[in-house]
C-alpha cells in the first residue's frame, strides 16, 4: 500500500492504487467476495476488498454448504437461494475454480400433521415461482435414503435440483472472478475504523494506512457489530455456537444421496466422504463471545458442550439408526452470527451516508451468498435495490438490539427459529420481551390483553374477558381467539373501540425549508393547506415505495410525519438526505413522548365529544383535518382519520396525560359499548377496507400504481417529487401488469394466512400477500398480488374464474376487485 493514488474514475473502473478506491469492502467471507464479484460484473472495478486474515477465515470455511430453498417463503429469500444455486452451477466455467456444487436434491421431512401442512403450503407457493417442490411418500423416502428411519414420517418434500456446495470453493471462485475483472483483494490487513466528513464516509482506516473512498461495505461477518460501532453504526448481530457431527465410515453411504432436513428434530443430514455430517439447529442455543470477537480469531473452533447438546444430538441421530454404532470423527462447534429476527442486515446504514452493511446471514451465508452479493452490488450501483427489502434492510432494526442483554437473551432461541419453529402465523418470540411498553401497558394487561411484539413494542393483539383462557396453537388452524377478535371487530363497526397505537413512529419536521423537503419526498401534495393530514408514499428514483406515511401540516414551518414502527429509523435519514445545501430543516422524534390513541366507530364522535368542548361536526372538523383540543385535562392533537374504515379520530396525547385520557375514554364510553381493541381486529378491519400496510402487503418493488395507490399521487404539483419521472413512464405503459387487489374467499369456513396461491381458470396468477377473517363481510379477506400480461384491470378481475388454494390443497372460489369490499363510497367515514 505504498503507491500514490490517482483520482477515482467516475465510471467505477479501477485505478492502479491501494490508497484510494470507489468502494472498500471490509470482510473476505463469502458475502464480501460475492459483492466484489458482482460489482465487477456491473463495471465497478475500482474496488478494494480487505480481509484481516485470509479469505473465508471467519465462519465461511466451516459452513455446511447446504443449497436449498426450504423455508424461503418470501420472494427475496427465494431469490437469494435460487440465484445462488444457479450462480454456483456456472461459476467454474467462468473462473476455472470449482464451487463444489452437487445437485443431489434436498428433502424436507414432515413428521406431524402441522408440519406437513406448513410444507405443503410452502411447496404450493414455490411452484408459482418455478421451484418443483414435490411431495413424496415415506416409502419413496425409504427407497431414496435406505439408511433413514421413516416410520414416523408422514411425507417428504423433494427439490431435485438443489443440494450442497463447497463453502471455501464458492468464496474462492467468487474472489477469483472478482480479481479477474480488476478488484484488488488484500489479505492480512484489518480495517480499524472509518473517517467521515459530517455524516458521510470519506475513508476506511486500516492497519496499513487509510484508503479514501466514497462507499464502504461492512461485510465483516461476526465482527460486523464491532466494526460498525467504530463509526457509530448499529449492526445488531450476535455469534452463537453452531454444531455438526462428522461420523466415521458409514457402510452403504452414497455421495449422491440428497440432503435431508428434519425440522421437528432440529437436524440435517448429508454425506461427508465415506461418512455423514449430522447438523443441529437446537431450539435452545448458546450465544458466544458477547463482548466481541478477538482480532486474532482465525479459522477458529470452539470447545463443544457435549452435556448441553446431548439431548438434541440424540434426537437428531435417531433419524439414522445405524449411527448409534458408528464412531465420531469430530463433534464440531464453530460460531455463526444471528440477528433479532433471523433476517440478514443489508443496505445503507441510517446513521452514515456511504456506509452499506451486508452481514447477519444467520448461518445461511453460502446458501444466500450469491443472491445477497448481486442485490447489494446493484443497490450500490443503481441506488435502488432490485428486490423487496422490507424484511432485510438494516434500517428496520432498533438500537436496543445491540445491547448485551438483548443479544444474550434473544440469541438463545434463534437457531430453532431459523430451522422451522417460527413458520406458524401465531408464533411469537419468547425471549427479550417487554422492552418497549406504552404508558397504558399495565391497564391493557388488566383488561385481558394478549400481547405480541413488533420492533420491541409490546402491543395488544386481542382482549380476553374474565373467565376466557385462550391459548394460541402453532398451526394453520382457526384460532381460539377467533370469536374474541370478532367481538372487537364488531364493536368498531357497530359502536366504538379504542386502540393503543403508541408504537407508530412520530416525528416533528420543522424549519423554513421543511415544506419544500417534504414536498419533494412525497408523491402526494402535503403543502396544500395548514391543518390537513395527507396520506402519501415516499418513492425511490425507480418509482418504488420506500415509505408509506401521513404528513400533517401543523403550522407554517411545522409538520408531523407518522410512519409504521418497522420503518421508524428510515424517516429521519430520508429527510436528511433530501435536504439540499442551504436548506434548513430539523427533525425531532417524539415517539417516546406521545401516547397515540385511535378512537374508531360510529359512536366515536359522541365519545370524544363527552370529553372535550371542541367542535367535532363535519363542518368544523372535516375528514383528514387536525385540531388542537383539550381531552379531559390533556392538551391533545386530534386528527380525523381512520385505518379501519369508520368515523374516527387519532389522539396524540403527551405521555404524562396518556393514562388519564385512556381512563376517561373507557369511563365516558361505557354506555356506548366502548371496548379496548387489539391489532388483530385492526388487521381484519383494514383488510375489509383494502388499506395497505407497508412491509406486509406493499413494498419497494411496488409503485403506487401497482399498489393500487394512484389516488395518492399529485402528478402536477409544483416541483414534482422523487421518482416522478420513472412513475410517469410506468403510467404511460398502461394498466400495471402486476397489481395488488382485494380478495374475498367465497367460503365462510376457510381461513387464509398469506402466501396462498391465486389461480385463474386453474393457472397461477399470483398469491395472497396478507389476509384475515373479515367478520363484517363474512369470510376470509385479504390483499393479493396478481399478474396479467395485458394489464390487471377491473374488467379482467370481473371476468372471474379465480380460486385461492388453501393449505389443505382445496381450491376455493374467490372474488377479486380493485375497490374495497366494505363501504367503497366512504359513507361510514364521512358520516354526519
Amino acid at each position: 500500500m505504498t503507491e500514490r493514488s490517482d483520482r477515482t474514475r467516475s465510471d467505477g473502473v479501477r485505478s492502479d492504487s491501494t490508497d484510494r478506491a470507489q468502494v472498500v469492502i471490509v470482510g473476505g467471507g463469502v458475502i464480501g467476495c460475492s459483492i466484489a464479484y458482482h460489482l465487477a460484473h456491473l463495471g465497478w472495478t475500482d474496488v478494494v476488498l480487505l480481509e484481516q486474515h485470509a479469505l473465508t477465515a471467519g465462519t465461511t470455511w466451516h459452513a455446511a454448504g447446504l443449497i436449498t430453498s426450504a423455508g424461503m417463503t418470501d420472494e427475496t429469500s427465494l431469490f437469494f437461494s435460487r440465484y445462488s444455486r444457479d450462480l454456483y452451477t456456472r461459476l467454474e466455467a467462468e473462473t476455472g475454480h470449482s464451487t463444489g456444487f452437487r445437485a443431489v436434491g434436498h428433502l424436507s421431512l414432515a413428521t406431524t400433521p402441522q408440519r406437513q401442512e406448513a410444507l405443503r403450503r410452502e411447496a404450493a407457493w414455490m411452484h408459482g415461482f418455478g421451484v418443483e417442490d414435490t411431495e413424496i411418500s415415506a416409502a419413496e423416502i425409504a427407497a431414496m435414503w435406505p439408511l433413514a428411519r421413516t416410520d414416523d414420517v408422514l411425507s417428504g418434500f423433494f427439490v431435485a435440483d438443489e443440494g450442497r456446495a463447497d463453502p471455501v470453493g464458492v468464496a474462492t471462485s467468487l474472489a477469483k472472478g472478482a480479481r479477474q475483472r480488476g478488484v484488488r483483494i488484500i489479505e492480512g490487513v484489518a480495517a480499524t475504523g472509518i473517517a467521515t466528513r459530517g455524516r458521510r464516509v470519506t475513508a476506511v482506516l486500516t492497519e496499513a494506512g487509510p484508503i479514501e473512498t466514497e462507499i464502504v461495505v461492512n461485510s465483516a461477518g461476526m465482527w460486523a457489530r464491532q466494526f460498525g460501532a467504530l463509526a457509530g453504526v448499529s449492526v445488531p448481530l450476535q455469534a452463537a455456537e453452531h454444531y455438526y457431527l462428522l461420523t466415521d465410515t458409514v457402510p452403504g453411504m452414497d455421495l449422491d444421496l440428497p440432503v435431508i432436513e428434519d425440522p421437528d428434530n432440529y437436524g440435517y443430514y448429508r454425506p461427508e466422504g465415506d461418512g455423514m455430517l449430522v447438523g443441529l439447529f437446537e431450539p435452545v442455543g448458546a450465544p458466544w463471545s458477547l463482548d466481541g470477537v478477538a482480532r486474532d480469531f482465525s479459522f477458529g473452533t470452539l470447545p463443544p458442550d457435549w452435556e448441553r447438546m446431548e439431548p438434541f444430538l440424540g434426537a437428531a441421530l435417531a433419524r439414522i439408526p445405524c449411527l448409534a454404532e458408528t464412531g465420531v470423527r469430530t463433534f464440531f462447534c464453530g460460531p455463526e452470527s444471528f440477528t433479532a429476527d433471523v433476517r440478514p442486515l443489508l443496505g445503507p446504514a441510517p446513521e452514515l451516508d456511504g456506509y452499506f452493511v451486508a452481514a447477519g446471514l444467520n448461518s445461511l451465508g453460502i446458501l444466500s451468498g450469491g443472491g445477497v452479493g448481486s442485490v447489494v452490488a446493484q443497490w450500490i450501483v443503481d441506488g435502488v435495490p432490485p428486490v423487496d427489502t422490507a424484511s432485510i434492510a438494516i434500517d428496520r432494526t432498533a438500537s436496543y438490539e445491540t445491547s448485551r442483554r438483548f443479544r444474550r437473551e434473544r440469541t438463545v432461541e434463534q437457531l430453532g427459529v431459523l430451522f422451522g419453529d417460527a413458520v406458524w402465523p401465531t408464533w411469537k418470540p419468547s425471549t427479550a420481551r417487554n422492552i418497549r411498553r406504552s404508558v397504558l401497558h399495565d391497564r391493557l394487561a388488566a383488561q385481558g390483553a394478549h400481547f405480541a411484539q413488533s420492533a420491541g413494542w409490546e402491543f395488544a393483539e386481542w382482549f380476553a374477558q374474565p373467565g376466557e383462557h385462550l391459548e394460541a396453537s402453532l398451526d394453520f388452524s382457526r384460532q381460539a381467539s377467533h370469536d374474541v377478535v370478532a367481538r372487537e371487530h364488531n364493536a368498531v363497526r357497530e359502536a366504538v373501540g379504542v386502540l393503543d397505537m403508541t408504537l407508530m413512529a412520530k416525528l416533528i419536521v420543522q424549519g423554513p425549508d421543511a415544506g419544500a423537503v417534504l414536498s419533494r419526498l412525497s408523491a402526494n401534495d402535503v403543502t396544500a393547506d395548514i391543518g390537513r393530514i395527507v396520506y402519501t408514499q415516499w418513492l425511490n428514483e425507480a418509482g418504488g415505495i420506500v415509505a408509506d406515511v401521513t404528513v400533517t401540516w401543523l403550522e407554517p414551518e411545522k409538520f408531523m410525519v407518522i410512519a409504521s414502527d418497522v420503518i421508524h429509523r428510515r424517516i429521519e435519514p430520508m429527510i436528511r438526505r433530501e435536504t439540499r445545501p442551504g436548506e434548513f430543516v430539523t427533525v425531532t422524534d417524539v415517539t417516546s413522548g406521545t401516547t397515540l390513541l385511535s378512537i374508531q366507530g360510529p359512536a366515536s364522535r359522541e365519545l370524544l365529544g363527552r370529553l372535550t368542548d371542541g367542535e367535532l361536526s363535519n363542518s368544523s372538523f372535516p375528514y383528514l383535518s387536525a385540531r388542537q383540543l383539550h381531552v379531559g385535562y390533556a392538551p391533545t392533537l386530534a386528527v380525523r382519520v381512520t385505518y379501519v374504515g369508520e368515523l374516527g379520530f387519532e389522539l396524540h396525547v403527551p405521555a404524562e396525560y396518556g393514562a388519564g385520557v385512556y381512563d376517561d375514554l373507557m369511563a365516558a364510553g361505557a354506555d356506548l359499548g366502548v371496548r379496548p381493541v387489539g391489532l388483530a381486529a385492526m388487521t381484519s378491519l383494514r383488510l375489509e377496507k383494502g388499506y395497505r400496510d407497508f412491509g406486509v402487503d406493499i413494498d419497494n418493488t411496488d409503485t403506487p400504481l401497482a399498489a393500487g395507490l394512484g389516488f395518492a399521487v399529485a402528478w402536477d404539483k409544483p416541483g414534482g417529487f422523487v421518482g416522478r419521472d420513472a412513475l410517469a413512464k410506468v403510467r404511460a405503459e398502461g394498466p400495471p401488469r402486476t397489481r395488488v387487489v382485494g380478495l374475498l374467499a367465497q367460503d365462510p369456513c376457510i381461513d387464509l394466512f398469506g402466501n396462498e396461491p391465486v389461480q385463474r381458470d386453474g393457472r397461477w396468477v399470483g398469491y395472497v400477500r396478507a389476509a384475515a377473517y373479515g367478520h363484517t363481510v363474512g369470510a376470509a379477506v385479504g390483499l393479493a398480488q396478481v399478474s396479467c400480461d395485458d394489464g390487471v384491470t377491473g374488467v379482467w378481475l370481473e371476468q372471474g374464474g379465480f380460486t385461492v388454494r388453501t393449505g389443505a390443497g382445496l381450491d376455493v372460489p374467490a372474488r377479486l376487485q380493485i375497490a374495497p369490499f366494505y363501504d367503497p363510497q366512504r359513507l361510514r367515514i364521512l358520516a354526519e
